[in-house]
């Protein structure tokens, strides 16, 4: 596998405070990469490391088998930032084609404008677009460079859902066309539909690597649900139960055991449903915050947390 990213016991300090911590990962050319974690794991930190903007303080850094600052010169990768400004008083197209000439091999401006879903603004001046075009524009200015690698920090943020979906619509078309993605983002949804592989980051470190399916198996419960008649006792089920409105509701890590022992049972059930987990809760268990902005659980420094084998359905399943 030729190798697009690699981060051999990356380690960033600021002050006391560890952002990054002896972080190994290597990411092959052509893949489509999300980063996850909450507010505070060190995605926005790893991203400034592999664009040469930080130094880390232990460990190695590669882009494209170069250290980032002399893939950034080659045009080897361009990234896409949170907290980047862009200059006033000039318009969409104006500040496209200055980004196009610091690059060896750039796209025509209207090409990465047509990327971005800008062609319609190509004369608008910067400092009188919304904050989704704004968005659009910083998009465009990555899309420009023609670059192998793109690294995408929370690149939709600003966006409206129809924004949303047509910058997802652009990046598959660049991910179909062999470049390497990566981008981090607090939209669950956007990791589900977009990324190929999931990297879980909490307090700098690597809790689960792994498909979208297998992150979502690794820390959360399945959900199985079936309608019960009202006084019908329920046998001994493995996992968390509760009863409502003639549903019963079972939330287990071994959702055929539930099936198994109620069917067995003989218990007048009907409309059965299984439900796997959902990303959402998968992360908040690996990463062991209440919202995405919490903190998370120590763990060993460079290695990932185990995840198993998918054991329910990707899709909700009805039995009746």
């Amino acid at each position: 596998m030729e190798k697009a990213i690699a981060l051999d016991g990356a380690t960033k300090r600021f002050g006391e405070l560890t952002a990054v911590d002896g972080l190994s990962l290597e990411i092959g050319r052509g893949a489509t990469v999300a980063l996850l974690g909450a507010n505070g794991a060190g995605k926005t930190t790893t991203v400034a490391m592999l664009m040469g903007l930080l130094e880390p303080d232990a460990g190695r850094v590669t882009v494209a088998g170069r250290a980032p600052r002399q893939a950034v010169v080659e045009g080897r990768i361009a990234a896409m930032l949170q907290d980047s400004g862009l200059m006033p008083g000039v318009t969409a197209a104006e500040l496209v084609g200055l980004g196009r000439r610091m690059y060896p091999a750039p796209l025509p401006v209207e090409e990465a404008l047509e990327l971005a879903g800008l062609r319609d603004q190509a004369r608008r001046r910067v400092d009188r677009m919304s904050g989704g075009q704004v968005q659009r524009l910083k998009f465009a200015l990555v899309a420009v460079a023609g670059a192998d690698t793109m690294l995408l920090d929370e690149p939709t943020r600003a966006l409206d859902v129809q924004g949303r979906r047509e910058f997802w619509s652009a990046m598959r078309n660049c991910a179909a066309a062999g470049r390497t993605i990566v981008f981090a983002t607090h939209y669950l949804d956007e990791v589900e539909e977009n990324a190929e592989r999931v990297v879980v980051l909490a307090r700098g470190r690597v809790v689960a690597d792994g498909p979208p399916a297998r992150i979502r198996e690794a820390g959360g419960r399945a959900v199985v649900r079936f309608r019960l008649p009202a006084g019908q006792a329920l046998p001994t089920l493995p996992g968390e139960v509760a009863r409502e409105h003639g549903w019963a509701t079972v939330r287990s890590a071994t959702p055929d055991e539930v099936v198994r022992r109620l069917v067995a049972s003989g218990v007048d059930w009907s409309d059965l449903r299984v439900s796997p987990p959902s990303l959402d809760d998968s992360f908040l268990a690996l990463t062991g915050s209440p919202t995405t902005t919490g903190t998370a659980p120590q763990t060993t420094p460079g290695t990932a947390a185990p995840v198993p084998t998918p054991t329910t359905a990707p899709e909700e399943a009805q039995v009746r």
